[in-house]
């Protein structure tokens, strides 16, 4: 039951409240972008390749998008304010591993607790903001503040990650977390008040362990194609695990027999909620993933330092926070199921026009795109959480937070795995052709060491200015073809979502 409320609650205890949810999704946002900037850094650091830079990243959105099913209901059974706090001090604590790692296995470790902490901090923000505001008008208010904030931090992380990488390390862009975790805890622990629904909580311990397993291996399978091909040893028994006819249909047998399931199958029967669902997973693989990618072709195509890549990206989250922080006034005029059409049309269409841009593209040209992808991301994030949260009674808040925030995670998780693997797979082809032309014996393999570790020394028997030149340009190609994929998942959403509101709007009222 929910704890009573008074009739007028203390206005400063709120102010606590609202300045706890938002600094504790402000951390669990930074470590997206601030991490992202640090890409490079790490791989020299850490003598790792492309694919140890996909787990730096994946490894996180893999524990937030398997565990965030079981966060919801834990906030529902335990409490919502004592599972979200427990969420931020563990994060405070993975931070500080992630601070003192020494590898790239400690690193991973590290981000694990991280995902882990960060399962109940994300969906938990959300779940307690609606409760402690019921008013339509307050909440559309607090819910743009909230994704303007986090969206705040998406700006300050490419900024403040290049600098903190270029002058003070790679560990502090996780020692950043800590006084801001302890500072977090301190007022979620005077200004949240406690609620819980225990007889709607999911109990389904089997469900959880598929859940991990699964996504884990389709991770795992789409990381190992990309280094070492699709039928490799290593990716295909990964892939056949994670297949529709193994690993997901088990899990979805499993959630359909159990009482309390932690995927609500149910819920998917309204064509709205599934569709509007599988726009959050868009919205991850597409929006969210796309920050490792850019790291990448600012850094290792267009040839910017660590500094100089995270103000190239601020456009492009100056752009979410300025839309998002309006989304309560854009939401008078319109319907927020428009909105958040148009929100997933501008980020197909600004990802497919990135694939016109190469290491030459004037920067002034890239950043008007940045400025259509933030914009759209404003739109989508907001109007996505509200649609999903309205279509549940709010004794299922958590249960539908946790469920469209997993999604969107799986979403990341898999965008930048697939994505990924494309990029690697294409640039490959691409510079394995030019090596061929020019008469190299073991085109392939010199090709592969390339671009997977980033290194144009692979290609020795070639002058170092072609070899640079022939690298920029493959990754380039690679570039586009992740682009191009993201770009036609976003709009694929968007045509989703017109069909299912123009099909609601077909069917008879009912009484």
């Amino acid at each position: 039951m929910d704890s009573p409320n008074p009739a007028q609650p203390d206005p400063r205890r709120r102010i606590a409240l609202v300045a706890a949810v938002y600094l504790g999704s402000f951390i669990a946002t930074l470590d997206v972008s601030i991490v992202n900037v640090a890409l490079p850094t790490l791989q020299r650091a850490l003598s790792t390749d492309l694919a140890g830079l996909q787990w730096v990243i994946d490894i996180y959105a893999l524990c937030l998008s398997a565990f965030m099913l079981s966060a919801g209901p834990l906030g529902d059974r335990y409490g919502r304010k004592r599972a979200w706090l427990a969420g931020v001090v563990v994060f405070t604590l993975g931070s500080a591993m992630c601070a003192m790692a020494g590898s790239l296995a400690t690193l991973l470790a590290g981000r694990a607790v991280q995902g882990v902490a960060g399962a109940l901090m994300i969906p938990g923000a959300l779940s307690l903001l609606v409760h402690a505001f019921p008013e339509p008008a307050s909440r559309a208010r607090v819910i743009g503040g909230w994704s303007s904030f986090a969206a705040l931090s998406l700006v300050l992380g490419p900024m403040l990650g290049g600098l903190l990488v270029d002058h003070a390390g790679w560990q502090s862009i996780f020692l950043i977390n800590l006084p801001i975790g302890l500072l977090t805890v301190a007022l979620g622990l005077w200004g949240i008040r406690e609620s819980s629904h225990p007889e709607h909580a999911a109990l389904d311990p089997f469900g959880q362990a598929l859940s991990v397993l699964w996504l884990g291996a389709l991770t795992y399978g789409l990381i190992a194609a990309g280094e070492y091909g699709w039928g490799s040893s290593r990716a295909a028994p990964a892939l056949a695990a994670a297949a529709a006819t193994i690993g997901l249909a088990l899990f979805l047998m499993v959630e359909a027999r159990v009482a309390r399931p932690l995927l609500p199958l149910a819920l998917f029967r309204d064509a709205r909620f599934s569709v509007t669902n599988f726009a959050s997973f868009v919205l991850g693989f597409s929006s969210y993933a796309s920050l490792f990618f850019f790291s990448l072709f600012l850094q290792q195509v267009q040839g910017w330092s660590a500094s100089d890549t995270g103000w190239r990206l601020v456009p492009q989250f100056v752009a979410t926070g300025v839309v998002a922080s309006q989304f309560g006034r854009l939401a008078r005029r319109y319907d927020v199921h428009t909105l958040m059409v148009a929100g997933y049309a501008l980020i197909g269409g600004s990802m497919l026009l990135l694939t016109l841009f190469s290491a030459d593209t004037p920067y002034a040209l890239l950043a008007l795109l940045f400025v259509f992808l933030g914009s759209g991301t404003g739109l989508a994030v907001p109007a996505t959480s509200m649609a999903v949260m309205a279509s549940v009674p709010a004794q299922r808040s958590g249960m539908a937070s946790a469920t469209m925030n997993a999604l969107r995670q799986a979403g990341m998780l898999i965008g930048i795995a697939l994505l990924g693997t494309l990029m690697s797979t294409r640039a490959t082809a691409l510079l394995s052709t030019a090596l061929e032309q020019a008469g190299l014996r073991d085109a392939q393999m010199a090709a592969l060491a390339a671009v997977s570790r980033h290194d144009p020394s692979a290609l020795a028997v070639l002058s170092t200015d072609t070899a640079n030149t022939l690298l920029t340009g493959a990754l380039a190609g690679g570039f586009h073809a992740a682009m191009a994929c993201a770009g036609l998942a976003g709009l694929l959403a968007a045509g989703l979502l017109v069909s299912v509101r123009h099909r609601a709007a077909a069917l008879p009222a009912r009484a």
